[in-house]
């Protein structure tokens, strides 16, 4: 594999043997162990607060506190080296209100990684994160989307645009299987029309495999890890959805790196 985008737009240095035999295996375990506690000791609590809080407060609440976490354990995979990542480019999202931000998906680490950013998201969550142990309770209080019955799916998230809220989504609906990007679905499309909602198109450009379709999670990849997000257009959705997504995903095939992960 030639060296991504992502890659090239870091300085690169051999490594000594030692760091890539020895601490690079201890270091990469370490931030995974990191990552696992850290959700876990708030699922628990959130589990709670969930029942307790009402949604005004709880809400809110739960989005910051997994922005918190989330950005805590790329602090700790970056003060490692195990990772190496320019996200500034979403700071100016921060504070922007009622946006869909639609993005590529390329590995599991992508929403871990745009959250991090973004204390006031909402996303749209497969139903089986619910009952997870280590992010149940966290996306239950962050009054997340479940993905498992569309009309309601679609109600919901455009109800919390209108509320003010950014909703992160990606339009492909899982990890990419054929890069640079799989087809989009239409339901985000019906979601930013419905709400009113602007489109933005974010580019996430990472060097490794590592999470994508078929990678396991402890199966440890070359290190460190580098990724790039970018911001792409701002659009908005007009007239029929299903022109609109055909249209979006051309822009992302341009826009995008087409060397394939390996």
């Amino acid at each position: 594999m030639q060296p991504s985008s992502a890659r090239r737009g870091w300085a690169s240095s051999a490594s000594p043997g030692w760091i890539t035999s020895v601490y690079y295996p201890l270091a990469f375990y370490f931030c995974l162990m990191v990552f696992g506690v850290s959700c876990l000791l708030w699922s628990l609590p959130a589990s709670l607060l969930y029942r307790l809080l009402p949604r005004r407060v709880g809400e809110p609440l739960g989005q910051f506190m997994i922005m918190a976490g989330f950005r805590w354990s790329l602090g700790v995979m970056r003060a490692t080296g195990v990772l190496r990542a320019d996200l500034a480019a979403l700071d100016r999202l921060r504070d922007e209100q009622a946006i869909v931000i639609a993005a590529n998906h390329p590995t599991m680490l992508d929403a871990v990684l745009l959250i991090s950013r973004l204390p006031r998201v909402v996303c749209i969550t497969k139903a089986s994160l619910w009952d997870n142990l280590f992010l149940g309770g966290g996306v239950r209080l962050a009054a997340y989307i479940r993905n498992d019955a569309p009309l309601p799916m679609i109600r919901r998230a455009a109800q919390a645009v209108r509320e003010g809220s950014q909703l992160l989504i990606f339009p492909e609906g899982s990890r990419t299987a054929r890069a640079p990007i799989d087809r989009f679905h239409r339901s985000f499309a019906v979601m930013a029309r419905a709400a009113g909602a602007p489109v933005q198109t974010v580019f996430i450009e990472a060097d490794s495999p590592y999470l994508r379709k078929g990678w396991p999670l402890f199966r440890r990849p070359q290190l460190p890890l580098v990724y790039r997000i970018r911001l792409g257009q701002r659009l908005e959705v007009k007239g029929d959805p299903d022109a609109f997504v055909t249209g979006l995903e051309t822009y992302f095939r341009e826009h995008l790196p087409r060397e394939a992960l390996a």
